[in-house]
């Protein structure tokens, strides 16, 4: 009887050990990796130069972010470079021009770096859902931190992050067009900085 009273104790101390693990006090579990869900997430760029403009989308190949509770911990995402779409423009042959100097050593040169990516290094909480989100993101094969406000909701089940990231491109040896290096290039110039909007789905 006494060996069948421990047995129930230790049994007992084990199941409240892992609610310990597995649970923040709330009913939630206090830490996770939630995967992307590529398919709901979604990226639009857009870039400015002196005579107008042009926007489109990029794709995530894979990604996840990281979750203690409701609160965001950190992620990493890798971006599909050969993904790149330009919306914008309605004329085919034109916007395969486009789309082609995007990819090619100008710019992007996904040739030689067909992925870019971004890992989270800080996190910081602003109130709320608000956070100020700090990573390192590697685009032709050069990384430099990167900082940015973003909304992140966090359920039982799923996070979604949205928000904008502005980069400069200069900083990736994209110096094409650009007047920081090219001063005389008068109207044919296009700005350093260009925008990503985003909004990351992911998903236990």
């Amino acid at each position: 009887m006494k060996k069948l009273n421990f047995l129930f104790a230790l049994v007992a101390l084990l199941a409240i050990a892992n609610i310990a693990v597995a649970d923040n006090g709330n009913g939630k579990a206090a830490k996770a990796t939630l995967k992307a869900d590529v398919a709901k997430s979604s990226l639009n760029w857009n870039g400015k130069k002196v005579t107008g403009e042009h926007s489109g989308t990029i794709k995530l190949s894979n990604g996840s972010l990281d979750v203690n509770g409701t609160k965001l911990t950190g992620g990493t995402f890798t971006i599909d470079m050969n993904s790149i779409t330009c919306t914008d423009i309605t004329d085919a042959e034109y916007n395969g021009k486009l789309i082609g100097h995007l990819k090619a050593e100008d710019f992007f040169d996904v040739a030689k770096h067909p992925t870019s990516t971004f890992k989270i290094t800080k996190v910081t909480a602003k109130g709320g859902e608000n956070y100020d989100i700090t990573g390192d993101l590697t685009v032709k094969g050069i990384t430099k931190p990167v900082t940015f406000p973003a909304v992140v909701k966090v359920s039982a089940n799923q996070a979604e992050a949205s928000g904008k990231i502005t980069i400069d491109r200069t900083k990736y040896d994209i110096k094409y067009g650009s007047k920081s290096f090219f001063a005389s290039i008068g109207d044919k110039a296009i700005n350093d900085d260009f925008t990503v909007d985003f909004k990351l789905v992911a998903t236990k």
